[in-house]
């Protein structure tokens, strides 16, 4: 049956920075689809209204001794792990003149190098059953210089390829991983940008749908990654992005 092939029902899904935002989403809407979440976090909202079979571990991605003690605790009370979604992300941009080595570490620390060790940590238990699926979002400043946020750009660009490397190391032991590149996802990071109207206009105008994408856009592409409809699936990029990085030149 074509719904068994998308299935995530019982399987164990950790989402990293999903507080709010994209990785909120995907935990909510994972978990209408009967998978058993665990949301990771540095912290969460005491407002947040508990869901069942929705778990919150509060943990900071770029400290490896937390990393470790999460991880084997989500173990010890699932006895699996099926699919990580590297999602947490942060990014801290600014003008040429105010570039800052600060910055860098930060930004790659979170984006990379935290995503780096969630993923070594949880392949040691997918392992195990010898299966799992790791999805990383990525950006479409994975593929673009994009201006102001080298730092950004360049974590997701090495985030990409981190992906391609692992999923050529780990696919002897059945794991899989993808990357999952949103384009202008309308969220909290990026509200500044579509309150201004220049801006929102001139970053839909790339787009071949002409709109902004919302959080839900990416709910879909993250269940065909995690569930059996995917099995052959790994080292690929999947862009969500209303067509942006397939758009080319404008001419009008």
């Amino acid at each position: 049956m074509i719904n068994d092939l998308f299935s995530i029902k019982d399987k164990v899904i950790v989402i990293t920075g999903s507080n709010q935002g994209i990785g909120e989403i995907l935990a909510k809407n994972m978990q209408k689809k009967g998978a058993i979440i665990y949301r990771i976090d540095k912290r969460f909202s005491k407002t947040k209204k508990k869901d069942d079979r929705i778990f919150n571990k509060v943990c900071d991605i770029t400290n490896l001794k937390q990393i470790k003690n999460v991880c084997n605790d989500i173990f010890n009370e699932s006895k699996k792990i099926d699919v990580l979604i590297n999602n947490a992300g942060i990014t801290l941009p600014g003008k040429p003149e105010t570039y800052s080595l600060d910055s860098w570490i930060k930004t790659l620390g979170v984006n990379l190098t935290g995503s780096f060790q969630m993923s070594l940590e949880i392949l040691r238990y997918m392992k195990k059953k010898r299966r799992g699926s790791i999805i990383n979002i990525t950006s479409i400043n994975a593929e673009f210089g994009f201006p102001n946020n080298p730092a950004y750009v360049a974590s997701k660009g090495g985030l990409k390829l981190l992906g391609k490397s692992l999923a050529r190391d780990w696919g002897k032991y059945g794991i899989r991983i993808n990357n999952l590149g949103p384009g202008y996802i309308i969220t909290k990071m990026t509200e500044k940008s579509f309150k201004n109207k220049k801006t929102r206009l001139d970053r839909q105008k790339n787009t071949m749908l002409n709109r902004w994408g919302e959080p839900e856009d990416l709910v879909g592409p993250c269940i065909f990654l995690a569930s059996d409809a995917s099995s052959y699936v790994t080292g690929q990029d999947i862009y969500v992005d209303g067509g942006w990085t397939a758009n080319g030149i404008q001419i009008e």
